[in-house]
């Protein structure tokens, strides 16, 4: 009886589905009862449609908080845009930009892909990603091989490249550490080996080796980019800076800078304390244009004073505006200071952007956790999400 009452159900279930899928013909073209160990990925591969599409298709049943399920009942979209129907077919030839190459792709990683500190957890958590993005290329039609060599923070990279599959990668990616850049730089060159550094390393090893791709930008790079984007965005605000008595900060050097380039076009600012009394704090802003502050800290203590100085000045000073310029740090404190951040209007520089509201970012994580029975590390940036294998 209860076999027969699941049937049923199961019959009512699609017959639900089949009567909302002929009256919106132009919108579902199919039903899909989820099977154990699917994926979003999977099923919107197996249609030719997007992971956006089948999650935007399915408001109800793919959530940031909820993964598909057995049993459930997907409604299969068209495509709404060009070729999506051929996005996931084999490519077999290389003629066109961004077509899959020919033969095989030999991968190498030299990584700390290790569990003992915090290196080798991040780096394993990069690792996993790729794999992932790999699995998807092996969808699209490459073939692949892959190799991994755990090289952490003390081990002797020559020794790595003396394995006899060293020399038969076509790219590799590594190193994390400084040290090991020209050791490897230098095997990769002389076996025409393309060398991704993925992270931020010192040297110039760049400049003189045409086999080597860095993947980031150094701390004077962005530092540039972000004084370039405050200029351009503030160029009619009155900048306060705000001196936070922090003494582990590195930040001076961002501040010293910014204010160079102020002065060097003209733009007066003011400097306090958050010592100061409110009234010495007061005077340090403008009641007819529009403040910006920068502190020269991006730890969250110091944050979170500053925030207290700003809600006691704007209480006694309701007709002072004033915006906040911060740090990329300030992303991992989002969902303690996200109300500071709207309330002060904060405009945080970065390379990287998490969105866990995203259809795509909640189908990654969902896969992630399949693939490796385990959650990404709660930190940003999410490693694994810097390889976008989807």
């Amino acid at each position: 009886m209860g076999n027969i009452r699941k049937f049923f159900l199961l019959i009512t279930a699609l017959i639900v589905t089949a009567a909302s899928v002929c009256a919106q013909t132009t919108k579902w073209r199919d039903a899909y009862k989820v099977k154990k160990k699917d994926t979003l990925y999977g099923i919107a591969k197996k249609y030719g449609i997007t992971v956006e599409e089948l999650a935007n298709a399915n408001p109800d049943l793919v959530t940031v908080t909820r993964d598909i399920k057995k049993d459930d009942i997907l409604l299969i979209p068209y495509p709404t845009g060009k070729n999506l129907q051929s996005q996931y077919k084999k490519t077999p030839t290389a003629n066109k930009e961004n077509d899959i190459p020919n033969g095989t792709i030999k991968i190498g990683f030299m990584l700390p892909l290790h569990n003992e500190d915090g290196d080798g957890r991040r780096m394993t958590e990069y690792y996993r990603g790729a794999l992932m993005a790999c699995e998807d290329l092996k969808a699209r039609g490459a073939s692949l091989s892959i190799y991994s060599w755990n090289v952490p923070i003390d081990a002797d990279i020559r020794q790595t490249l003396l394995d006899k599959n060293a020399p038969k990668c076509d790219i590799i990616f590594g190193p994390l550490y400084t040290k090991q850049v020209k050791p490897l730089s230098d095997f990769c060159k002389k076996n025409g080996i393309k060398l991704v550094i993925p992270f931020s390393i010192s040297g110039n090893d760049i400049d003189t080796n045409p086999n080597l791709f860095k993947v980031y930008q150094t701390q004077g790079q962005l530092g540039l980019s972000a004084i370039n984007a405050f200029i351009e965005r503030f160029h009619d605000c009155h900048p306060v800076f705000i001196d936070c008595n922090d003494t582990t900060s590195q930040k001076g050097v961002f501040t010293f800078e910014l204010r160079k380039r102020l002065e060097e076009k003209g733009i007066t600012y003011n400097i306090t304390n958050l010592k100061s009394s409110e009234a010495y704090f007061a005077k340090a802003f403008s009641k007819t244009r529009a403040n910006v502050v920068v502190l020269n800290t991006g730890r969250s203590p110091q944050l979170n004073v500053a925030f207290a100085k700003l809600d006691g000045l704007t209480t006694a000073n309701p007709d002072i505006s004033v915006s906040l310029f911060g740090y990329t740090e300030w992303l991992m404190y989002t969902k303690v200071y996200l109300d500071y951040f709207h309330k002060y209007d904060t405009y945080i520089p970065t390379t990287f952007f998490y969105n866990p509201l995203s259809a795509s970012t909640s189908h990654l994580l969902s896969a992630y956790r399949q693939w490796f029975k385990s959650d990404m590390r709660v930190a940003l940036p999410r490693f694994a999400l810097r390889i976008r294998p989807y």
